[in-house]
């Protein structure tokens, strides 16, 4: 009878540090509902205090604001999926927007939004492809290269490129930056608009995770970066994987150049700058380990979602801009503390 008796009080004394251990292992197994959790926590707070949050034309402006962190953030996430870093998207994204531009202006006015994009692409591929090449013939860490790439591109950009505003962008740049989706009047006189330039997000989305998840490529990328040694024992090149991770990443940030023009109706040589621990954060938040071999499309755009409404939402809540990072760096820590946690087979 005793040893009944102290068999159960000894399980039921253990069955709430049992659940605990199989919710963080749940968590750890699935990190974009953490992430989901802090975003629905966010909300809730600044909707109770303050009810105008839950509006329409707030929820477009964050998908419009969430745009142009998207697109860098899924370049970044693939890349640390590899196993690298890059913090030079910012810069080949300035370099890319403002140069194309530039020369539709000057020489192809009329030229379509089609193959404005198109030639956005092309160049942040480029440009980030030469990121993996000097990454793979240095043999040196991504994040030093990437450091060293961002400051020659803003340098070639700011002395060779120019450091004049445009205001006068390209027509069919500002009709795609006023193209909406949907629009709809409220009560209260706001105009809430769904741009079409969120289109260019989804279907980055879409692709990547194609990629990731439906391609031997894909596969490569999650190998490398869980154990180069296994990955190389396997068959996989490591420089064909290098050049894919970090063109594909220059590839979205020559999109979201062209975006962030068309959205803002500004070409400045000066924009984007600081964007890249918001971009990094973002990344992180939405479960993607700072050693690779992980992360998600899902998990990142919820990550940058949760970025965005702390960078521009909160202020509805009367926090002052100055805790925004304070906030975010609070989550890093948390996420961080929850997907450290050891896997449980």
């Amino acid at each position: 009878m005793n040893t009944t008796i102290l068999s159960t009080n000894a399980a039921t004394a253990a069955s709430p540090a049992r659940r605990k251990f199989l919710l963080r292992s749940w968590l750890t197994r699935h990190p974009s509902a953490f992430t989901l959790l802090l975003i629905v926590l966010v909300c809730i707070a600044i909707g109770a205090l303050n009810p105008g949050f839950f509006q329409l034309a707030m929820l477009f402006d964050i998908v419009r604001a969430c745009t142009v962190l998207g697109l860098f953030s899924l370049g970044v996430m693939i890349v640390l999926a590899a196993g690298g870093i890059d913090v030079s998207f910012a810069a080949i994204a300035a370099l890319t927007m403002y140069s194309i531009t530039k020369v539709v202006l000057v020489y192809f006015p009329d030229a379509s939004m089609a193959l404005i994009l198109t030639s956005g692409a092309v160049g942040g591929t480029a440009l980030g492809v030469l990121n993996g090449l000097l990454v793979d013939w240095l043999k040196a860490p991504s994040l030093i290269v990437t450091i060293g790439t961002q400051y020659l591109y803003r340098g070639l950009l700011l002395t060779f490129v120019g450091t004049v505003f445009f205001m006068n962008i390209p027509h069919s740049m500002d009709a795609f930056g006023k193209l909406a989706l949907w629009r709809h009047d409220t009560a209260e006189g706001l105009h809430a608009v769904l741009p079409a330039t969120v289109l260019v997000l989804v279907a980055a989305g879409l692709l990547t995770w194609w990629l990731l998840n439906r391609t031997l490529m894909g596969r490569a990328v999650y190998a490398i970066g869980g154990s180069l040694a296994i990955a190389e024992r396997l068959g996989y090149n490591l420089r064909t994987v290098h050049l894919f991770v970090f063109g594909y990443a220059g590839f979205l940030s020559g999109l979201a150049g062209i975006v962030h023009v068309s959205s803002t109706r500004l070409a400045n040589p000066f924009d984007l700058v600081g964007s890249e621990l918001d971009v990094i954060a973002a990344v992180i938040l939405g479960g993607a380990r700072i050693t690779g071999g992980s992360g998600t499309v899902v998990g990142t755009l919820l990550g940058v979602v949760l970025v965005t409404l702390i960078n521009n939402v909160l202020i509805l809540a009367g926090v002052p801009s100055t805790w925004q990072k304070v906030i975010v760096g609070a989550f890093i820590v948390l996420a961080g503390t929850v997907f450290a946690s050891k896997r449980v087979d």
